[in-house]
């Protein structure tokens, strides 16, 4: 995750746009798409393969396809990783994974189901057009077989079924034809290899370290896409990301763990040598803290306040997760899956919260975002969604596959990698607050509060770690304000009910974590403060420490 904050104060979210105003670099790609698709050899065999498979691919008593689609995603990757000092590994590697998607029927109702799903292949990394041809046109005729016995087999089960509002299987979308630049990475990480091992040789000023990693993945995708609708799509970009992680353990046996990750589009937007030093710096000295800190033995209900880094964590697995528009499996009830299924134009969170996911955003207040495109791997143009009004749940984020209520796509069907498979996915998730507190504000809200409720002491979230468990959590004393670093808590509550109903303030200062896992994306939040949260000593498996001493560092 990269993390920004800013204390100012909110901006006006950039405006919607249109797909007519898309970008004049892409207006003139959509004019000029001919050239520059003839000179790249694996879009020209995508597309001579697709014209032919859309005029001869037929079986005796199997109807032709009503579409056909190809995607390809092109990955150039070098990684390295530190441990100790010293580097563990040094690697790049290359493939072209090719997903071929056959749909058999009508938009209506088609074969897109199981095994008709999508036909997967790796294709080769030579731009030999007949190599590239004949690869794809195995995919093809699998993929057409698969997706013959898929629609025998979802016709059998439907029969079977009762569906009292059906949707429809796919969504209908205008063609789209966009040629970008093709990525590469022409940075030489070889320079970075040194701060690796720089960062984790930090671990010799702290002998009960027990772990102490750095790591580095500079990757160029390329991302190809045509269908038998008219869409020819190709979009390159660059990610460089960079982390370091160490972990210690309590004397009383606890695993203690801190980690930091940076991800950004052009290397000289990563952390200077001297910053990302300083970072591992902090983490290492924050283990120690983390030993020393008191255990969390009482259970605790009252006011939290989270920090801006915290509650990104919060929005993006109890928001981000479940305004996703998955259509529920066949024969299932319900408009999507998630918590958020049943709230469409109900309140998920108070009023003064408003949430969008806005793709055609690269920045937000002076920080890199790293959700954003402009035609997501569907052929569909991305667009600017407003998710959340004032607390009321107004959109979904969708893809091709409609739902209830929501028969076409928004722009935000997005390819995994590797396993190049779209679904509805978040882009620049932003959430913000009519009603702001500096941070000033914010926190004598949150003293004021517990006075109120006269509780001797308060809790303070500033990092999550994986499931919303806290990695620095402070216990806020009430009287003058002193913290004690605690360890070894956990939520009771911490969930969607908790968002629509405790959440009772936020602040003006904004976080961005940005996450490459899967699906590039960035998460903005304020801080936020709560009424009311249970928190509680967690039952955490606990190892025994080292038998003997670490081996000496000198001879």
């Amino acid at each position: 995750m990269t993390k920004h904050t800013n204390s100012s104060p909110f901006g006006v979210l950039l405006a919607t746009v249109c797909l007519t105003l898309l970008s004049p670099m892409l207006l003139a790609q959509q004019k000029n798409w001919e050239a520059p698709a003839n000179a790249d050899p694996l879009l020209q065999a995508m597309r001579e393969e697709l014209e032919r498979s859309k005029s001869g691919l037929k079986l005796d008593q199997v109807a032709a396809p009503y579409y056909i689609e190809y995607r390809v995603i092109d990955v150039d990757q070098s990684s390295a990783e530190a441990s100790f000092g010293a580097i563990r590994f040094n690697m790049r590697s290359r493939f072209r994974f090719l997903r071929v998607v056959v749909r058999i029927g009508d938009y209506k109702q088609d074969s897109y189901f199981g095994p008709g799903e999508g036909t997967v292949g790796w294709i080769p990394l030579d731009d030999d057009l007949f190599a590239l041809r004949h690869e794809i046109w195995l995919v093809t005729d699998r993929a057409y077989k698969a997706a013959a016995e898929a629609l025998t087999a979802k016709q059998a089960q439907l029969k079977q079924l009762n569906i009292d509002q059906p949707t429809d299987d796919f969504a209908q979308a205008s063609s789209v034809r966009s040629i970008g630049p093709l990525a590469s990475v022409k940075t030489d990480f070889s320079q970075f290899l040194k701060l690796l091992q720089d960062a984790t040789a930090l671990y010799k000023n702290d002998a009960q370290i027990e772990a102490f990693g750095s790591s580095l993945q500079f990757s160029a995708v390329n991302r190809y896409l045509v269908n038998s609708e008219g869409s020819m799509v190709r979009s390159g970009r660059t990610f460089y990301e960079m982390g370091i992680s160490c972990s210690t353990q309590a004397a009383d046996g606890m695993k203690l763990d801190r980690n930091n990750s940076f991800v950004e589009e052009n290397p000289a937007s990563l952390p200077s040598p001297q910053a990302f030093l300083k970072r591992a710096s902090e983490l290492a000295a924050s283990l120690k803290e983390l030993r020393d800190a008191f255990i969390v033995e009482e259970e605790y209900r009252g006011p939290v306040l989270f920090s801006a880094d915290a509650a990104s964590s919060i929005f993006a697995e109890l928001v981000g997760e479940n305004v996703l528009g998955h259509k529920p499996a066949l024969g299932k009830t319900g408009r999507t899956t998630g918590a958020f299924a049943t709230s469409y134009k109900t309140r998920v969170l108070p009023d003064f919260i408003s949430v969008v996911d806005d793709p055609t955003a690269s920045t937000y207040e002076g920080h890199n975002l790293l959700g954003n495109y402009a035609v997501d791997d569907e052929g569909v143009p991305a667009q600017r969604v407003p998710v959340i009004e004032k607390g009321v749940l107004v959109n979904y984020l969708l893809d091709r596959t409609p739902i209830r209520d929501f028969p076409a796509s928004n722009g935000h069907g997005r390819a995994r990698i590797p396993s190049n498979s779209p679904g509805p996915s978040l882009g620049n998730l932003i959430a913000v607050s009519s009603e702001p507190l500096s941070p000033a504000d914010l926190r004598k809200k949150f003293l004021d509060m517990c006075k109120q409720r006269g509780l001797p002491y308060c809790y303070r979230v500033e990092t999550f770690g994986p499931k919303l468990t806290p990695r620095l959590l402070y216990k806020v004393w009430v009287n003058d304000g002193h913290e004690n670093l605690m360890r070894g808590a956990t939520f009771g509550d911490l969930d969607t009910r908790a968002l629509r109903s405790d959440l009772v303030a936020a602040g003006n200062d904004s976080h961005v974590e940005s996450m490459l896992l899967n699906i590039p994306h960035s998460v903005v939040t304020p801080s936020l403060l709560f009424d009311e949260l249970e928190l509680k000593w967690a039952s955490v498996s606990k190892e025994k420490l080292p038998e003997y001493p670490a081996p000496p560092l000198s001879h």
